[in-house]
């Protein structure tokens, strides 16, 4: 493997097609792609500072690296790569890649990034921006820590652990997703979702799970949480109090209490197996006040 040490790169294509490479303490300045079609390259402390550094690449490893704003639609088309205590300032960074270990990333402006990839696994990663990790297939996340709205649209087999995740419309279009043990807060979660199950997760949500097949809730708490479950199937175990529930399609939902429980006078959530101790309002459909999407 040849090692380049302390160099500087700049025009385009720099280092196109190279591989067996191995990059220390080095920069890549202007200049679009400096390692595209790269194969089995590994690059620690250097920094990327221009568009599309890694395309179509295979086998790369990046460790206490550091991706500019500039660095934008970073890495996309490029399987197995692995970024390790590297920092992202860029977005729309990785699109239709398969095979991403993300450990102790940190992406400061993460909107449209994580697009169509697959097999992702994400460890101890920090991200804010809007539509992040649209319709990716098969991820593995701990310790996820997310500001951005429409999160997780369309991702198909994905569970996240221990994560937290500030984010409207989080999980739209889903399926098969998973979420163990974390703090979700963001309007209409959840809609038109397909088997999606909260373990052990504390929820706020205005109108949020709703349209949903296949809701599962397991020692979940929801906090501010109004409007929810209208027209979904559920089996949820909620400890606490639930603000107000609106027409849930059908299945069984216990929990604590419920302020508010607003079933509409045509049967429509009648279907369901209310299981609470305290139900401190009932109403219908003309009794009750929507929020607006």
């Amino acid at each position: 493997m040849d090692e380049l040490h302390q160099a500087y790169f700049s025009g385009e294509r720099a280092l196109f097609r190279g591989h067996d490479l191995a990059i220390y303490d080095s920069v890549f300045e202007n200049g679009e792609s400096p390692l595209k079609e790269s194969r089995s390259v590994t690059v620690c402390r250097s920094v990327f500072r221009w568009k599309y550094p890694l395309w179509y690449s295979r086998d790369v490893r990046l460790e206490d690296c550091s991706i500019c704003a500039d660095g934008r639609a970073g890495i996309w088309y490029t399987d197995q790569i692995a970024l390790h205590h590297t920092l992202i300032e860029a977005p729309k960074t990785f699109r239709r890649c398969d095979g991403i270990l993300l450990d102790d990333v940190t992406m400061t402006n993460a909107a449209e990034t994580l697009w169509q990839c697959r097999n992702v696994t994400m460890r101890n990663v920090t991200a804010k921006g809007d539509y992040f990790a649209m319709n990716c297939t098969g991820m593995e996340i701990d310790g996820l820590r997310l500001t951005g709205n429409y999160s997780f649209d369309g991702a198909r087999d994905l569970t996240i652990r221990n994560s937290h995740l500030l984010s409207k419309d989080a999980f739209w279009n889903s399926e098969n997703v998973t979420v163990y043990d974390s703090f979700i807060s963001g309007e209409y979660l959840g809609w038109n979702a397909h088997h999606l199950t909260l373990v052990g997760c504390t929820i706020e949500s205005l109108q949020g799970l709703c349209y949903v097949d296949g809701l599962v809730l397991r020692d979940c708490r929801l906090i501010n949480t109004t409007f929810a479950f209208e027209y979904s199937s559920i089996d949820a175990d909620v400890s606490g109090r639930i603000d107000s529930v609106l027409d849930p399609g059908s299945g069984r939902l216990h929990a604590d209490s419920i302020g508010t429980l607003i079933l509409d006078g045509n049967g429509s959530g009648r279907e369901t197996a209310i299981e609470c101790d305290k139900i401190e309002r009932h109403a219908d459909d003309a009794g009750k006040e929507f929020a607006h999407v």
